[in-house]
C-alpha cells in the first residue's frame, strides 16, 4: 500500500482513546442515529438499486454491524434514532433546489423513498422496536426541517453516534449538523458505506480532523460493555 493508503487507512481506522470514548459515549448522554437505512437505498430491489442501477453490497455489508450497535444502544440505555428519508406524496416538501440537486443522483427516483410506502420502511434487519425513535428526513441532513434536535434534547442527549448510509452525503450532513449545533459526534466506520468506497474514507478522513472522532463498532460497543461491567462490581466495604 502507498504511504496515501496507509495514511487514509489510519485515519479510517484511528487508534481510539478508550477512556475518553467511554466517557464521550456515556449512555445516559448518547443518542446512536442510524441514517437512511430504508429499502429503497439499502435492499437489492429498492429503487436505489433497480432504478438507479447502484450496487448495494456495501451497504448490504454493514447491516448487522449496524444491528449490533442497536441492540448494545438498548440494552446500555442509549437512545436509538431511526432517520428516515422521505419524500412526500406529489413532491409536496421538493424545492427547485431540491429537484435540481436530486436531479443529478444517478440512483434518484422522484419518488424515492415515499412517504408509507415499503421502499421508505427500514429495512427489516433494522426494524425499529417500541423504544427506538423514528424521525422522517427530507433532506440529506437528519436535521433541516425534522424535530430531531428537539427529541434529542428532550432525551437530554448531547452526544450522537451516526451511522447508516452514504457516508459521504446523508451521514456526513447529519454528522455536520450535529456538531455545528454543539453535540458531540462520533461514526463508527464499518457502520457506515458509500456507493463509492473511496469517497467514504475520504468523509471520514475529513471527520475525524475536523468534526468527529471515528471509531470501529467493536470499540463502540466496548466502551458501552465497560461502563455496565463497572456498575456491576460489588462495592467494597471496609471491616
Amino acid at each position: 500500500m502507498s504511504a496515501a493508503g496507509n495514511a487514509v487507512d489510519a485515519v479510517v481506522n484511528p487508534a481510539v482513546d478508550a477512556q475518553d470514548l467511554a466517557e464521550r459515549l456515556r449512555p445516559d448522554r448518547t443518542a446512536l442515529i442510524l441514517i437512511d437505512l430504508s429499502n429503497d437505498f439499502v435492499h437489492p430491489r429498492g429503487k436505489a438499486a433497480v432504478v438507479g442501477g447502484r450496487d448495494v453490497t456495501h451497504a448490504l455489508r454493514i447491516l448487522p454491524a449496524a444491528a449490533r450497535l442497536a441492540a448494545a444502544a438498548r440494552a446500555a440505555g442509549a437512545a436509538v434514532i431511526h432517520c428516515q428519508h422521505t419524500t412526500l406524496p406529489g413532491g409536496a416538501g421538493d424545492s427547485p433546489v431540491w429537484r435540481d440537486a436530486r436531479s443529478r443522483a444517478s440512483y434518484s427516483a422522484e419518488d424515492i423513498c415515499l412517504d408509507g410506502s415499503w421502499g421508505q420502511a427500514i429495512v427489516d434487519e433494522l426494524a425499529p422496536e417500541p423504544v427506538d425513535h423514528v424521525v422522517k428526513k427530507y433532506r440529506y441532513g437528519g436535521f433541516a426541517g425534522t424535530n430531531l434536535e428537539l427529541v434529542l434534547r428532550s432525551l437530554g442527549r448531547d452526544s450522537v453516534i451516526c451511522c447508516g448510509v452514504s457516508t459521504n452525503v446523508c451521514v456526513d450532513t447529519t454528522a455536520r449538523e450535529a456538531f455545528a449545533r454543539e453535540f458531540y459526534v462520533t461514526i463508527p466506520s464499518d457502520a457506515c458505506a458509500s456507493w463509492d468506497m473511496d469517497l467514504h474514507a475520504a468523509a471520514l478522513a475529513t471527520a475525524e480532523r475536523r468534526f468527529a472522532r471515528v471509531a470501529a463498532v467493536e470499540d463502540v460497543v466496548a466502551a458501552w460493555a465497560r461502563r455496565q461491567g463497572n456498575r456491576s462490581q460489588p462495592t467494597r466495604t471496609s471491616t
